[in-house]
């Protein structure tokens, strides 16, 4: 019996998919999904690589801009322009009947080179909000300590924000505390809140990954393995709610704000020892969004739970953390870490896609 996205939906969490290209839009399935219980779409350089690769879907337009323009970034950006649109018109329904700002977004990122670069960062959200000139569109920012002023900024600005590549519970809260600020600031200068809204990315399988390779270093403690990623997902969720609580959280609210969600990324099994939809029956809660590969999209389909556990054994998950501590387990160096590979694989991801552009280019301008 296939699960339906629907089923999460009713617990109270938006299934997205972390997956886009210009055949999955056009050939309907997108839309069958939409149909299905689908509710978003994020994009990285790794996915738009892939789909510029994948057949001729991309030719006609290649060969156009090339009478244009010859720079792999400004190709990039005017072929992802287009498919980009595609998707937040196929979610618009979706965004225009969603009361809690969570479903029919569409999420692409800035240049992961300017990730330590605050300025560049507010520059290129700016672009890009521009560029795609739609309401259900979220420019996607690294939640590193120079990406946090670039959040602030955008909000203030108007303009939605998916706070990407949060690993640690500190840095979590400083993303949402980046949102405030942004809200107040927007508020003060008499924008429409309704107009903004954010999700918090937090990836939790790469946690898992990092984590059980310090314990297989160390030796031994093998009940702490895959235990970490969830946890540290739990504890986030406590983060969320008593930071988007209290009088002055109310009196935002008022005038039209919705939380900072958490959006649970990097869901997919990377383990084969792992059950493959894990991080997806495991982080089930009100208020969120899981963001799927299009495989643990298929997958959960196929053989998913669905039940209330994101709130179940928080204070096992609070104790779990001193039990890394205790067996030398360093959290914050894990989750530095991690935001650091992160951030250098995003980059590497967008040189690849530009060499695949080059390449494709090249290809055609030999035709």
């Amino acid at each position: 019996m296939r699960t339906p996205l629907h089923a999460l939906a009713e617990h109270g969490q938006s299934a997205w998919v972390d997956y886009l290209s210009r055949k999955f839009i056009r050939d309907g399935d997108l839309a069958r999904l939409v149909e299905r219980g689908l509710a978003g779409v994020t994009s990285n350089p790794t996915i738009f690589q892939g789909a510029i690769a994948e057949g001729d879907y991309y030719d006609d337009q290649l060969r156009d801009l090339l009478a244009a323009e010859s720079g792999p970034k400004e190709i990039f950006l005017a072929v992802a322009r287009e498919d980009i649109r595609d998707a937040c018109d196929t979610l618009r329904e979706v965004f225009d009947r969603d009361q809690d700002n969570l479903g029919g977004w569409v999420s692409l990122e800035v240049d992961p080179n300017l990730a330590n670069d605050t300025r560049a960062t507010i520059a290129e959200v700016s672009r890009l909000h521009q560029l795609i000139d739609r309401p259900n569109l979220f420019v996607k920012i690294p939640g590193t300590r120079a990406g946090l002023p670039a959040i602030e900024e955008s909000i203030a600005s108007g303009i939605p924000v998916n706070v990407t590549l949060l690993f640690s519970l500190d840095r979590h809260r400083a993303a949402g505390e980046a949102y405030l600020r942004g809200l107040r600031r927007l508020r003060d200068n008499g924008g429409d809140l309704r107009s903004v809204a954010s999700v918090a990315s937090f990836f939790v399988s790469r946690v898992d990954t990092e984590a059980d390779r310090r314990l297989d270093a160390i030796g031994g403690h093998e009940e702490l393995k895959g235990t970490l990623a969830i946890a540290n997902a739990k504890l986030a969720y406590q983060g969320y709610k008593e930071l988007f609580a209290g009088a002055e959280w109310e009196e935002l609210a008022a005038a039209g704000a919705t939380p900072q969600r958490c959006l649970w990324a990097s869901t997919s099994t990377k383990n084969p020892q792992y059950r493959d939809v894990r991080y997806v029956e495991q982080l089930i809660g009100p208020q969120t969004v899981n963001t799927m590969t299009r495989q643990t999209l298929d997958d959960f389909q196929d053989h998913g739970h669905v039940a209330d556990t994101l709130e179940q054994d928080v204070d096992q998950a609070r104790g779990l953390l001193d039990q890394f501590a205790a067996v030398g387990i360093d959290y914050d160096d894990v989750t530095a870490v991690l935001e650091r590979e992160g951030v250098d694989k995003f980059a590497t991801s967008f040189q690849q896609l530009l060499d695949e552009i080059t390449h494709k280019r090249d290809q055609l301008i030999r035709a």
